[in-house]
């Protein structure tokens, strides 16, 4: 089955991530708008993934809450044509991104870590230029605290699928 790691906004982050992501992102019904985390990731069998939830489980009891903020929308052109809200990569967001890409987690990191909240994306050139252009002059300010990540699965229909939050500074159970 495969998994992924991924933050989840306050629900104000992601209201504002999603007025977009209605019109302009295909995944809006497959996953609500997020902080990738992990990549998708394939287990196999359950001692595998009891291993990494027990990973994940001291990770996030390690890990204090903090704050993020998104102050720009940004783009992975000429790459591909994704738009999104810029995360700050602030120390504490970088350390949980590189503790999941070591120890028992799949060696899968495809891109360098850029965080950030998917608004747009498979978009026509045209279709991508207009909707940059007019994003780019919005003036975003948003702050929010993080608390918690979330190990994810996705159904067969592409969907992605909670399997279990972490909450910072949490003993684990």
């Amino acid at each position: 089955m495969k998994y992924g790691i991924a933050i989840f906004p306050t629900k104000a982050v992601q209201d504002e991530a999603n007025s977009y992501r209605k019109r302009y992102d295909p995944h809006y019904a497959l996953i609500p708008p997020h902080i990738t985390l992990k990549e998708a990731f394939q287990v196999d069998d359950d001692d595998q993934l009891e291993e990494l939830v027990t990973e994940l489980k001291r990770i996030a009891n390690e890990t204090k809450p903090f704050k993020i903020n998104i102050n720009k929308v940004s783009t992975f052109a000429p790459v591909t044509n994704t738009i999104y809200l810029k995360v700050e990569p602030i120390k504490e967001l970088i350390e949980l991104y590189e503790k999941m890409q070591s120890g028992k987690f799949p060696k899968n990191q495809e891109y360098a870590f850029v965080p950030h909240i998917t608004i747009a994306q498979k978009l026509s050139h045209d279709e991508y230029s207009d909707v940059f252009g007019s994003l780019q002059m919005k003036n975003i300010q948003i702050e929010d605290e993080i608390d918690r990540f979330q190990l994810m699965y996705q159904l067969d229909n592409g969907s992605w699928t909670v399997h279990d939050s972490f909450v910072f500074g949490k003993e684990p159970v």
